[in-house]
This record gives structure tokens, C-alpha cells and sequence, in this order.
């Protein structure tokens, strides 16, 4: 076997977390063949290392053989020590008449300090995979500290935007999930992100030509996709979880998957209309485990445009509320 790659997760006691850390564990994220170390990071209240005692022995409960060890602390320099991945999975949360500056801000200084600590003490191969929300932001955030790890080892996930489009696609078509192809996610992980029908495929075929109706691709399709977290919100009282935890599992797997194809939030560098300095969600081609290419070439029609213009507004603005912690 391969040595135990060391994967840091902060919020380890959440919801999220509680659905992501068996499936790690597991090998679903990593392979069957590879071991991992777990170093688990929560807040230093006792309720929530208590929680995340009780998550470790249900982890030890599963008698995973992957597992090969825990780390559990409310020390940020103990959880991203020599870390492989350090999934960003912990946020502040947007409370009762909290504006959407002040969140920013909130969890701004939170990934400042975590991006600096990771790039003091993470594995010099390390990659950061940020799931907090406002994901995109939080990691450029996170990467304009880092000295030493370039930006490109920083993601967001907007892997479940593509999961609900892939999904919602597939159910309109009559066909399984794994029949659509190429749906892929430009900018925002919020309702402003824009899912390309244009460029996907179902069966092989255009998915425009299988599912001929225009005003919902424009329409429903694509307001249900940016709105399926708040609609999960009403039906259960409670944001994504297990499919939160599910779609990094992909995120992470793909990126360590030469020639998968895949969206991810990387540092745009102006492609696709988008401006240089943000975040975006951008189809991406992973070359060797941990790295990717942004694919290019890909045409947009006047919609399209439109929709990626009004994401990397919103991209924009959000860099502009906290240009001061951005190093």
C-alpha cells in the first residue's frame, strides 16, 4: 500500500463532515488502495470536541481499513501539520439580519488565518479543496496569504451545482444520471452560477437536441439549479449535507483522476469573460493527481454571456468587500 496520505478537515463535527469523514475512510475519496490519517479540526468550545469525540468512535465503530489513525484538536497548526488536503468544510453560518458584507468579512479573517497556517506547516504537495461558503471567495481569500503553496492548489467546490444540473438534466430527458455528459459550471457558487446546457450532452447528443425546450433550459432549469440549496432548506429545515459531503468526494477524486473532466472554482485568469483576479467555477481537465488545466475554447452564445456576466459581477463585488484581507 501507499503511504497514509494526511487529510485535514475543518468543522469535522459538523453535518457536512459527519457524511464526508466514512466516506473518506472508506476509500471513496482516495481509492481502495490508499490509506489516510485523519486530522480533524474543530472550535475550541467543549460541546463541539465532545461532538467530535463522539464522531471518532463511531469512525473507530466502522473498523475501516483504510483508517490508519486520528488526529483530533481544536489547534489549526495541529490539523494542518504535513496535511496532503486540507478540506475547508468549516464556516460561520449567515444569521438573522446579518448582511452579506458583514458574512464576508466574518469568514474572511477565518480563511486569512487558515491559509496562512497552511502554508506555514501543510505538506509542501498540499492541496485545499474550500467548501464554506462563500466558497469562491473564501479561497482566494485563503490563497492571497500563501507564500509558499502556489494559487492553483487552492479550489472551491461548485461540484454540487453539477450534480444538481446533471441530475435535473437527466430527469427531464427520462434517462440515468451517468447519460449526461459535459454539463459544466461557470462562476459563483450561489444562485448567480450559470450551468451551460449548451455544451452538454446526453447520450452522446446535444443536450438542447434531447430536451427541446429552450425556455426551460433558460428558465426553470437554471434557476432550480442556483435555488436547489434554499428549496433544501424549506423542505428539512436544514442546509445540504450528505449531498454537500457526496459532491466533495467527487471534487477531490476528479482532481486526483488524470483526464477527468470536471468543474471547479480555480483563479479564473480571465478566461471566459470572467476578470483575472476572482475565483471562478471553469470546466477543468485534472493533467496529474492534484493539478488541472483549465479547458478553453468552448463557445458561448449571447445567454451564455449574459448569465457569466452577471456571476463575475457578483465575483467582483465580493472581492470588493474584503480587499483588505486579501495579501
Amino acid at each position: 500500500m501507499n503511504p497514509p496520505l494526511r487529510v485535514a478537515v475543518t468543522g469535522a463535527a459538523g453535518q457536512i463532515s459527519y457524511s464526508l469523514l466514512p466516506r473518506i475512510a472508506s476509500g471513496a475519496m482516495f481509492g481502495p488502495g490508499q490509506r489516510v490519517i485523519l486530522q480533524l479540526l474543530e472550535v475550541p468550545v467543549e460541546k463541539a470536541m465532545k461532538a467530535l469525540e463522539g464522531v471518532a468512535m463511531e469512525l473507530d465503530d466502522c473498523a475501516f481499513p483504510l483508517l490508519a489513525g486520528m488526529e483530533l484538536t481544536d489547534n489549526a497548526r495541529v490539523a494542518f501539520r504535513d496535511a496532503d488536503w486540507c478540506l475547508l468544510v468549516g464556516a460561520k453560518p449567515r444569521g438573522p439580519g446579518m448582511e452579506r458584507a458583514d458574512l464576508l468579512k466574518d469568514n474572511g479573517a477565518i480563511f486569512t488565518a487558515q491559509g496562512r497556517i497552511i502554508d506555514e506547516v501543510a505538506s509542501a504537495e498540499a492541496r485545499v479543496a474550500v467548501v464554506g461558503n462563500p466558497a469562491n471567495t473564501n479561497a482566494m481569500i485563503a490563497a492571497s496569504t500563501a507564500r509558499r503553496l502556489p494559487a492553483e492548489r487552492f479550489t472551491a467546490m461548485v461540484r454540487l451545482d453539477q450534480n444538481r444540473a446533471q441530475t435535473m438534466l437527466a430527469r427531464k430527458a427520462g434517462v440515468d444520471t451517468t447519460a449526461v455528459t459535459d454539463i459544466f459550471i461557470f462562476g459563483n457558487h450561489s444562485p448567480t452560477m450559470f450551468p451551460a446546457f449548451e455544451h452538454a450532452k446526453i447520450q452522446g447528443q446535444p443536450a438542447a437536441t434531447r430536451i427541446p425546450d429552450r425556455a426551460w433550459l433558460e428558465g426553470e432549469f437554471c434557476e432550480k439549479v442556483g435555488k436547489r440549496g434554499a428549496a433544501i432548506i424549506a423542505a428539512r429545515g436544514a442546509s445540504s449535507a450528505a449531498s454537500a459531503a457526496n459532491a466533495l468526494v467527487d471534487h477531490v477524486r476528479d482532481l486526483c483522476t488524470p483526464g477527468a473532466i470536471h468543474s471547479v472554482a480555480v483563479p479564473s485568469k480571465g478566461h471566459y469573460g470572467f476578470a483575472p483576479e476572482v475565483w471562478a467555477g471553469l470546466p477543468v481537465r485534472t493533467t496529474t493527481p492534484g493539478s488541472y488545466e483549465i479547458l478553453t475554447g468552448l463557445t458561448l452564445d449571447a445567454f451564455a454571456q449574459s448569465k457569466i456576466a452577471a456571476t463575475n459581477k457578483e465575483l467582483v463585488e465580493e472581492r470588493g468587500m474584503v480587499a483588505d484581507l486579501l495579501g
